[in-house]
């Protein structure tokens, strides 16, 4: 499915605006599915010597094949290290990793998240999956990207379970909880638009918009109050090169991006 007919689907878009974020030279906890997309198409641009860390121990691969997940052998090709689970989590601990990629079934204005339970917690509605090792991708990792879809059930005044935290009730709540100075939240993508957190409040604001998309839109989609930066920009659609990269060499049969 297109995106309002411009020739590249939300999904790529996605992976596109995530990719753009990982500088060269830095290190990423990886995620499956779009966080895989994202790193890869980062690695075959503008950040060849981006390291790639796999939470079951593949460290430094040169990705050439999408990974069906991060168990997939596919994640050690050429690495630097088949390590374990146990040594990549204490890397983002040691405070080694600079960006963690998160999804999150629900999120609140502080960038808390929850992928636990929807529903009180002894008798929810629905039980998730979990944490997994999002909490200490969340709790170590420099910076934090989430990628999720937006809509009112999901961009929440109080998330039902804080599975990972984010900025918790504000600023210096995380210092006060131990977690170490400067880490958190970073940005948080949406088939909507693009956010960051406003320093002085550390609350989710709106900083770009998808082609398309209003910000009344965005602010419909969201229980609590979106702050909204000074200037929203655009964000960029997807070139051709990277199009090319996503369908061709990333993602072909489109397991993630769909056709």
């Amino acid at each position: 499915m297109t995106d309002g007919g411009r020739g590249y689907t939300g999904a790529e878009l996605l992976a596109c605006v995530a990719a753009r974020m990982l500088e060269d030279g830095r290190s990423v906890f990886v995620g499956t599915g779009l966080p895989m997309v994202a790193s890869m198409l980062a690695q075959h641009t503008h950040a060849p010597n981006l390291l790639l860390i796999f939470e079951a121990g593949g460290v430094g691969p040169q990705m050439i094949a999408l990974p069906v997940s991060v168990g997939d052998s596919r994640t050690y090709h050429r690495g630097m290290a088949a390590s374990s689970m146990h040594d990549v989590m204490s890397a983002a601990q040691a405070g080694y990793v600079d960006y963690g990629f998160l999804g999150a079934a629900q999120i609140d204005a502080h960038g808390n998240i929850n992928t636990s339970v929807i529903g009180p917690h002894h008798a929810p509605r629905a039980r998730l999956p979990g944490s997994g090792g999002a909490n200490d991708l969340g709790s170590f990792c420099h910076r934090t990207i989430i990628v999720m879809r937006q809509d009112a059930a999901r961009f929440v005044n109080k998330v039902d379970f804080v599975t990972t935290p984010g900025y918790l009730d504000g600023p210096g709540a995380r210092e006060r909880a131990g977690l170490p100075a400067g880490s958190g939240p970073y940005r948080v993508i949406t088939q909507l638009g693009l956010y960051d957190f406003e320093e002085e409040t550390k609350r989710l604001r709106l900083i770009a918009l998808h082609p398309g998309v209003t910000a009344a839109e965005a602010q419909r989609n969201s229980q609590f109050e979106l702050l909204v930066a000074g200037h929203v920009s655009e964000t960029e659609p997807p070139t051709r090169e990277e199009l090319r990269i996503l369908r061709e060499v990333i993602d072909p049969t489109g397991s993630v991006l769909g056709k």
